[in-house]
């Protein structure tokens, strides 16, 4: 670090919620010892959309940064474990109707190696097994409700993610905030005043006045007051890529309680998708949609249909609107905005917190290197801008992919024009049966996602040739299915069941929330 950085001073976070505690968080973590006086200001009159529950496997490591072992905070959080996506009905085709994203380790190398010789025979028309739920124990833990917490002495590494309560999750990290010293303010924001330079200088608030500090941090939601509002920095929609902009959200009990899938289950409905994530005492669904193909109450209806409520059941349906794009600048002056108020794509990947941590990480290191300088922040905005626009080239990927004919969303999804100029390589090398690997390489300075999880997606929606496959020469080296499938098989033995890990965390003596 700059020995001459007087330190990062007075720090205003505006808006709570898991963004906020987050952010405050990793802050007073990482800065505690430079004498950051880091305070958080929300409003008690303002909701918290609290209905994201799910996360990738980065969120692992932000615990592991903390020092917080799963054990410690999944039970306040009505926690479970998740080793992966899958994605029923998106496809038509035979044999891949359904597709599992799983998360990867290097573990999994052996089986990889088998998918992708089966996949690049299959993608240049040669018969040879190449679905990828066969090759990734992943796939085997979530279908078989294990949790990836391989046995001692077994020499497999399995990665994984989370499903939590948003609401828990936020309260827990507030805990854990304050007792690193985040100072917490209740109150609304009226004003925010500048400077001639147009830096923020101070929040009016109703209760304590002006409130000033060094830096300012926008996690105030959709509203976006400060990033937004006050800084004018223009929003960039992706409603052109992506349609979906409503979600409606319901929770169900467990049909059966003694059991607990470890996956997220993404199912293709009529105008959008639904969510269906395992929480230690519920389901959490959610329909994800467009409005310009359905409204908010055939949307409604689609969902209660599809968790078979009858026509008597009262379980109140929360209806969120969703504004998709990005900031063209996360960071403008002396404001960082994060969350929300920085932009958000459609959860079908369960990106969000993904992003905050990426956000949070990079102003860090930016920080580390240059203080709150302008020098950091072009390169800065230029990284976070490419972080969004992958995850939007990929989540845009499974809807372009889609071979549903049913209703005129899936129709207009897959022949949307407006695809970007990467997406067009990627499908461009792999219906000429080229060499994916090399480019997803080539592309890699602006991908989020692995060569693994792009071919896990072309392949496992079936994107190869429609005419009948050749057989292959005798010299074709195929790998049988049966072997990786039985290997996978063989290896549920050193897993736990799911269900099983996660009471036995609930009933263990009560974790302090404590530092």
């Amino acid at each position: 670090m700059d020995k001459t950085n007087p330190g990062p001073g007075r720090i205003l976070i505006l808006g709570g919620g898991t963004a906020g505690w987050m952010a405050a968080i990793s802050l007073a973590h990482a800065w505690r010892a430079l004498g950051a006086d880091i305070t958080l200001l929300e409003s008690d009159a303002i909701g918290i959309i609290g209905v994201g529950e799910g996360s990738t496997p980065k969120m692992r490591r932000f615990f592991q940064k903390l020092g917080i072992p799963d054990a410690e905070w999944m039970p306040h959080c009505n926690g479970t474990y998740k080793c992966g996506i899958r994605f029923p009905g998106w496809s038509t085709r035979p044999g891949f109707e359904s597709y599992y994203h799983p998360f990867f380790s290097m573990s999994d190398d052996r089986f990889i190696r088998a998918f992708y010789q089966n996949m690049t025979l299959r993608q240049r028309n040669i018969d040879a097994h190449a679905h990828p739920d066969t090759y990734f124990i992943s796939n085997y833990l979530a279908q078989h409700s294990r949790a990836p917490l391989p046995a001692a002495g077994s020499d497999y590494k399995s990665d994984y993610a989370f499903h939590f309560d948003a609401r828990l999750i936020g309260d827990l990290l507030k805990q854990r905030s304050l007792a690193l010293g985040v100072k917490h303010v209740v109150d609304t924001v009226t004003q925010v005043n500048r400077n001639e330079q147009g830096e923020i200088l101070s929040v009016e608030t109703t209760k304590h006045g002006a409130v000033a500090a060094d830096f300012f941090i926008d996690c105030s939601g959709f509203a976006s007051v400060l990033i937004c509002k006050t800084l004018g920095v223009p929003f960039k929609s992706y409603k052109e890529f992506l349609f979906n902009d409503r979600a409606v959200a319901m929770p169900t009990p467990h049909p059966d309680p003694t059991t607990l899938r470890s996956e997220t289950l993404s199912m293709a409905l009529r105008h959008g998708w639904v969510w269906k994530i395992p929480l230690t005492n519920r389901l959490g669904n959610g329909y994800v949609y467009s409005s310009d193909f359905v409204d908010e109450e055939g949307a409604e209806r689609e969902l209660r249909a599809h968790l078979k409520l009858g026509a008597n059941d009262q379980t109140e349906a929360r209806h969120l609107k969703m504004r998709v794009g990005r900031l063209e600048r996360a960071w403008d002056k002396n404001c960082l905005a994060i969350g929300l108020a920085q932009g958000f794509i459609e959860p079908l990947e369960a990106t969000a917190l993904m992003i905050v941590q990426d956000t949070v990480d990079n102003f860090i290191e930016q920080y580390q290197a240059a203080g709150f300088t302008a020098a950091p922040r072009s390169a800065f905005n230029d990284k976070i801008n490419l972080i969004f626009d992958s995850v939007k080239d990929y989540v845009a990927m499974h809807y372009l992919l889609n071979t549903r004919r049913d209703t005129e969303y899936w129709v207009a999804n897959r022949e949307n024009p407006h695809i970007s100029d990467s997406i067009k390589q990627i499908l461009e090398v792999w219906d000429n049966g080229g060499d994916l690997l090399t480019e997803i390489n080539r592309q890699s300075a602006r991908m989020s996602y692995s060569p693994t999880s792009w071919c896990c997606i072309l392949a496992g929606m079936g994107r190869f040739p429609r005419k009948p496959p050749r057989k292959p020469r005798r010299d074709i080296p195929v790998i049988d299915p049966a072997k990786p499938r039985q290997a996978c098989l063989d290896m549920l033995a050193h897993f736990p069941d799911h269900r099983t890990v996660v009471d036995a965390m609930r009933m263990a003596p009560s974790q302090a929330l404590g530092v």
